[in-house]
């Protein structure tokens, strides 16, 4: 099921969350959307729920309006970033509501779940501790195979344990079913891990949509010293996202082709020269600190 949003707009009073942003998610993809506190993730997240009408574009998947459509909502789960659930409800119970709604629902998958999770399904869940619910919240989703999981901070509370659990059985549904999954999360670790499309969304925009290895592909980290500092006519036909010095040798984060670089830097023939990968999190840290974004109000 592709997911498509085109021009859309999300007002809140007189706050725009989201303002003719444009994205499109391919089936079987794990796309990661990473972006500032109030960047409009989840408000981005809750029209694609359903939860939320945009005043402005077209929110689809396969061609079908998400907003008031039974039929599409079966196929899709959500689970907030406070995972929610009816008041004192047991985990079975829970089951049964959901059952009721996803055709899709597997008995026999939910049973052996909650046994890998260890839940107690006859305890009432709002007694779990937080980390404890979102392994149900996830017990359950799975259970309903949904064509589409949207997940907002989904592995904040889980242990590292639970953490490795949960991936597994994202990717294995993605695997046998084909499932498109799209993350929100700080934890840039995590999306790294798992995602193969990166979306960075900054005051409303989509200000960068990538497959994860071109965006690694395309930003480096180069070490380097020279005899008599550093010969600036070369670094000049770069796009530097950011330059240090340490010592005699310069740091520089670069955008551009990797064998290009190289090529050039070696031509100036410099005593030391390192090309080094970056981390996701040092990519979004950098492509934010270009639109004037300042780097220590970006990470939580």
């Amino acid at each position: 099921m592709v997911i498509s949003l085109k021009n859309v707009r999300k007002v809140f009073d007189r706050f725009t969350a989201v303002e003719n942003l444009n994205l499109t998610i391919d089936k079987g993809s794990i796309y990661g959307l990473i972006g500032s506190n109030g960047a409009g993730k989840t408000t981005l997240i809750k029209l694609l729920a359903g939860i939320y009408r945009q005043e402005k574009g077209e929110v689809t998947i396969d061609n079908q309006p998400v907003y008031e459509n039974v039929n599409l909502k079966q196929k899709i789960f959500y689970i907030p970033d406070q995972p929610y659930f009816l008041s004192q409800y047991t985990t079975k119970q829970m089951a049964k509501f959901y059952q009721s709604i996803y055709p899709k629902w597997s008995e026999e998958r939910f049973q052996k779940l909650a046994n890998l999770f260890e839940i107690n399904l006859n305890k009432k869940i709002h007694t779990f501790s937080k980390g404890w619910q979102r392994q149900i919240a996830f017990v359950l989703a799975f259970s309903a195979h949904p064509e589409i999981l949207l997940l907002d901070e989904p592995f904040d509370g889980l242990d590292a344990v639970v953490r490795k659990k949960v991936k597994n059985l994202l990717i294995q549904d993605v695997a046998d079913r084909e499932m498109t999954i799209l993350i929100s999360s700080h934890n840039l670790r995590e999306i790294e891990d798992i995602c193969d499309h990166i979306g960075i969304i900054h005051k409303g925009n989509l200000i960068m949509e990538k497959e994860l290895d071109e965006l690694k592909a395309d930003v480096h980290k180069v070490q380097v010293a020279y005899r008599d500092g550093s010969p600036s006519k070369v670094f000049r036909n770069f796009t530097i996202l950011h330059t240090e010095k340490r010592g005699s040798v310069f740091l520089y984060i670069i955008r551009g082709d990797e064998d290009t670089i190289a090529k050039q830097i070696r031509q100036t023939d410099p005593l030391v020269f390192d090309l080094l990968p970056l981390t996701l999190e040092e990519i979004f840290i950098y492509e934010m600190g270009d639109i004037g974004y300042a780097i220590e109000n970006v990470m939580v």
